[in-house]
């Protein structure tokens, strides 16, 4: 049975090699997200699966009714995006590497910011001035809130502390709202880590780990992951606190199997 998350290919289009009888095969056409968050949709007008972030690239496989169907870039996730949440192709050059950023008109920290952008959010930089850099469309960025998309950070534990206290969203992505896969993507990405979106997905991260746990584990539940600070503490996205938190490995064990939500059924070290 195929995977609807990772399969390019909905009732009328597909890519080549997925194509079953009665689909069209087409080639994808690269877009690129133009507003601070949009969401990635299972169905035109139905729930949000997962977040695409500005300047994350889409290949687009249709369009249809106002809705791009298609397949993101960064790991593969297919869904259906609002074609007013897209724009042509751009090549990135830095990330933000804050938690978040404004985009402004001019380079003057007092211009009324037009934008607001989330860790992990890329821009094509076409100038430097002396506190901002200016990105294409006219529009500027402070200086400390990027780096060059060839330098990746290193731990990606350091990205999660980044995003503690960040309201818990199911399917988020963003500084503005993520959640418990949503949180371990956003910190390998950063450190340059192929990964992919849903926990079940991520278990396939690393080797499977036997005794203590150290910084970086992961550890997993029947539909949530947590990522271990130490061998005592963790981080993650939860819906018990809906926020990014610090939890004691133990304590947060115990209260998960007691809430009826299982026990540990993974942990794994990358």
């Amino acid at each position: 049975m195929t995977d609807r998350r990772l399969t390019p290919a909905n009732s009328r289009v597909a890519l080549a090699g997925f194509a079953t009888q009665g689909q069209t095969v087409v080639e994808p056409v690269t877009a690129c997200v133009c507003v601070s968050v949009a969401d990635l949709r299972a169905a035109p007008d139905g729930a949000r699966d997962r977040q695409l972030l500005h300047g994350e690239l889409f290949d687009v496989l249709e369009r249809h009714d106002g809705w791009a169907f298609g397949q993101s870039q960064k790991d593969g996730y297919v869904g259906y995006l609002s074609e007013a949440d897209i724009g042509a192709a751009q090549t990135a050059t830095h990330m933000i590497s804050v938690r978040a950023t404004h985009l402004y008109p001019t380079d003057d920290f007092k211009s009324e910011a037009v934008a607001s952008l989330s860790f992990g959010s890329r821009v094509h930089v076409v100038d430097e001035r002396r506190k901002f850099m200016e990105v294409e469309g006219g529009l500027y960025v402070p200086k400390p809130h990027i780096r060059p998309i060839d330098r990746p950070f290193t731990d990606p534990v350091t990205i999660a502390q980044l995003l503690f206290g960040t309201p818990y969203l199911w399917g988020g992505n963003s500084a503005f709202g993520i959640d418990c896969s949503g949180l371990v993507q956003a910190g390998l990405l950063a450190c340059g880590i192929p990964c992919l979106r849903d926990s079940d997905l991520q278990m396939a991260l690393g080797a499977a780990a036997q005794g203590d746990y150290q910084r970086g584990d992961l550890i997993f539940w029947k539909g949530h992951v947590a990522m271990c600070v130490d061998s005592e503490v963790l981080i993650h996205a939860n819906a018990y606190h809906m926020a990014v938190t610090y939890e004691p490995i133990a304590k947060a064990i115990a209260r998960i199997a007691a809430q009826g939500d299982g026990s540990v059924i993974a942990h794994q070290r990358l």
